[in-house]
């Protein structure tokens, strides 16, 4: 699986970390992930690569030849206007021979090994929940059958803001993850079939219900999509905005899990183009955690994301994304990466993480989300990083009692077939913020993404870097160090986030 943040960022699971769905952490020792293609790749395995090129008709009609022409390529999609193409190959040296077409600025495979399976192992088993009975006369505003476990709803003060704006119909989050149930009764009321779609490959499909998840097993983006918008309707949960629209875009490979490149550039070309308000991303893309761009492929990947992102960001729509469950500090001089790529054989690399990026949440505009428990205090696992992190929101800690009836620390959401279970990780932090962005949106609807992040900043509420070291384990051990002030600092950004305030101001 890729950093469905935790390791999916990756996917943070029901009882583990919801890590975001892409185990790819930007970052790689010189040389040694540049090789990795190569080893993994023989003559006749195929690999996928993004090609990236001046914009324009011409020049990417003409590449487009070029990589025809080549023995054993194929084109899969081209986005014309910034300037990606996606491409197959069975050329070993194909990366290396497109560089040198006219009009290549960057090229790289997207992936270090042919279309196979990963290990998707998760950190923990989501911790499922009796589905209630659904209440026949429930109000919008009235509390849900499971809201007295829903801890995360009160700490943000999303119940109460529920009563003054539970957000507008006409604002959509876009869900880029491995897929929505969208049958489920808390999803149904709220979901935008129109702005959905698969774009698993890098082209996206349309047709009903590609945008659902493969099988139950790959619950993640339901997960936190009920966090988002999970309506008020008597059934199960409430979402931090239980009136807006929420999408699905999926990325994940139904085989894998893993969020390849292409995928992702196809959802944020997909998310501009439909004109979706705010995305969640709550992964990191495969196959590696953080891209060195140093390495040829790594750098063609950051630039393809990159570009797709800032497209769909000139369109009006603002990204979210999960800071990592790894517990690294982002504004460190280095950091320690032993799990990419994650595709084929991890090689242990410490990279520069202003050179290593973790896409999509290290790019620039994008809104960086660290998770809290239910003292407000920094979740364990979660990664942060002065001037890295944004904001934060509750992601859950399961070392931490709520005070709610179950005394769990996770999250409590939607998910497959009608279902509920708690997760945690920054993958559900992420779409809290993503929630309250579009609830911000909703009181503010010209409100462009510049301006939506520094409203994000403004309605949030900071805890300050804590007064004792940071141990949450107690064993003596400083586990991560906070820098900064009240007003800002590495565990929180400029705080956290506050639904009520954001339907206020």
């Amino acid at each position: 699986m890729t950093h469905l943040r935790s390791r999916r960022r990756r996917l943070l699971a029901p009882l583990g970390l919801a890590l975001a769905v892409s185990a790819a952490t930007l970052g790689a020792v010189p040389g040694a992930a540049a090789a990795a293609p190569q080893e993994a790749a023989a003559e006749g395995d195929t690999l996928s690569y993004v090609v990236n090129t001046r914009t324009g008709h011409h020049t990417v009609e003409s590449v487009k030849k070029a990589i025809e022409k080549s023995d054993g390529s194929s084109v899969v999609a081209a986005y014309e206007r910034i300037g990606v193409i996606v491409a197959h190959s069975t050329d070993p040296d194909f990366a290396e021979r497109i560089r040198g077409v006219r009009g290549v600025q960057t090229a790289g495979a997207s992936r270090t090994a042919p279309f196979e399976a990963a290990d998707t192992t998760e950190l923990g088993a989501p911790e499922y929940v009796e589905a209630p009975k659904a209440s026949a006369k429930a109000s919008k505003t009235d509390a849900e059958p499971l809201e007295a476990d829903q801890w995360d709803l009160r700490a943000i003060g999303a119940d109460k803001a529920a009563k003054i704006n539970p957000g507008s119909s006409k604002v959509t989050v876009g869900v880029i993850d491995t897929g929505v149930d969208d049958t489920h009764p808390d999803l149904a009321p709220n979901f935008s079939a129109s702005q959905s779609a698969s774009c698993v490959g890098g082209k996206a499909d349309t047709s009903p219900g590609a945008w659902r998840p493969h099988n139950a097993e790959h619950y993640h983006g339901t997960h936190v999509a009920g966090e988002i918008a999970a309506a008020r309707n008597g059934v199960g949960v409430a979402g931090v905005a239980p009136g807006v629209q929420v999408a699905s875009i999926k990325v994940a490979d139904p085989q894998t899990e893993l969020f390849s490149p292409e995928a992702v550039v196809c959802a944020f070309v997909f998310a501009g183009d439909k004109g979706i308000d705010v995305t969640n991303n709550s992964y990191y893309v495969d196959p590696w955690m953080y891209n060195c761009l140093d390495d040829p492929d790594q750098k063609a990947i950051v630039d393809a994301v990159n570009r797709a992102q800032r497209y769909a960001t000139r369109k009006g729509t603002l990204h979210v994304s999960s800071a990592g469950n790894s517990n690294h500090d982002l504004a460190s001089d280095e950091i320690l990466d032993d799990s990419s790529p994650n595709d084929s054989t991890p090689v242990e690399r410490t990279i520069d993480p202003s050179e290593c990026l973790d896409i999509p949440t290290q790019l620039p505009g994008v809104v960086t989300v660290s998770a809290t428990g239910p003292t407000d205090a920094k979740s364990y696992y979660s990664t942060y990083g002065k001037g890295i992190v944004d904001v934060a929101g509750p992601g859950g800690d399961g070392n931490v009692p709520a005070d709610t009836p179950s005394k769990n620390g996770r999250i409590l959401s939607t998910m497959p077939d009608g279902e509920y279970g708690y997760l945690q990780g920054t993958s559900m932090a992420a779409p809290h913020v993503a929630a309250v962005a579009a609830l911000i949106k909703s009181t503010h609807p010209k409100a462009g993404p510049a301006a939506l992040q520094a409203l994000l900043k403004v309605q949030a509420d900071n805890p300050g870097c804590p007064s004792e070291p940071y141990d949450p384990d107690g064993d003596g051990t400083v586990d991560a160090v906070c820098e900064g002030g009240k007003r800002v600092n590495g565990f929180y950004g400029f705080g956290i986030v506050d639904a009520l305030d954001a339907v206020r101001r």
